[in-house]
C-alpha cells in the first residue's frame, strides 16, 4: 500500500518533470522565432545594401539635374513596397511564433490539469474517513484555477489578435500612401 507521501512525491516530481518539458519547448518555439526573425533581417540588410550600391551608382552616373531627382523618385515606390512587404513577413513571424507558444502552453497545462486531476481521484479513492471536504477543496480550488487560465488564455488571444489587427492594418494604410504618394508625383 502506498501513503499519501508517496503519491504527492510521485505528484510533484511529474509535475516538475512537466515544467521542465514545458520551459523547454517554449525556449525551443521562442528560439524558432528569433531565428526566422533574424534571417529576414539579414536579408532584407543584405538586400538593402546591394539596391542601395546600385542606386548610388545610377544616381552617380546621372548627367544633370533632372535625371538625377527623377532616379531618386523611381526609387520611392519599390522601397515602399519593400518596406511593406518586410511589415507583413515580420507580422507573420510574430504571428506564427505566438501561435506554436499558445499551443504549447495550452497543451502542456492541460495534461498538468489531467495528471492533478487524477492524483485527487487516486488520493480520494485511499483517503481515510472525513477527508471529503478537503478533497473537496482541491477540486474546487482546481476548477477555480482553470477557469482563471481560460479567461486570461482568451484575454491574451484577443490582445494578440488585436496587435496582429493593428500591424496589419498600418502595412495596408503605408502600402496605400506609397501608391498615392507615387501616382502623384506621376
Amino acid at each position: 500500500m502506498t501513503t499519501y507521501t508517496d503519491h504527492f512525491s510521485a505528484a510533484a516530481k511529474a509535475n516538475a518533470e512537466l515544467q521542465i518539458a514545458l520551459f523547454s519547448q517554449l525556449a525551443s518555439k521562442t528560439f524558432e522565432g528569433v531565428e526566422k526573425l533574424v534571417d529576414l533581417n539579414l536579408k532584407a540588410v543584405k538586400s538593402s545594401l546591394e539596391e542601395s550600391q546600385a542606386t548610388a551608382q545610377k544616381l552617380f552616373a546621372a548627367k544633370d539635374p533632372q535625371e538625377f531627382f527623377s532616379l531618386a523618385s523611381a526609387q520611392a515606390q519599390p522601397t515602399a513596397e519593400k518596406s511593406v512587404a518586410y511589415g507583413r513577413h515580420l507580422s507573420g513571424i510574430f504571428s506564427s511564433t505566438q501561435a506554436e507558444l499558445t499551443k504549447t502552453t495550452e497543451g502542456q497545462i492541460a495534461e498538468v490539469n489531467r495528471k492533478f486531476v487524477a492524483l485527487i481521484d487516486e488520493a480520494s479513492r485511499n483517503a481515510p474517513a472525513g477527508s471529503e471536504q478537503a478533497i473537496s477543496l482541491f477540486k474546487t480550488t482546481l476548477g477555480n484555477l482553470n477557469a482563471g487560465y481560460e479567461q486570461f488564455s482568451k484575454s491574451a488571444k484577443q490582445a494578440a489578435e488585436v496587435l496582429e489587427a493593428n500591424v496589419t492594418t498600418a502595412v495596408d494604410q503605408l502600402s496605400q500612401a506609397g501608391t498615392k504618394a507615387t501616382r502623384a508625383r506621376k
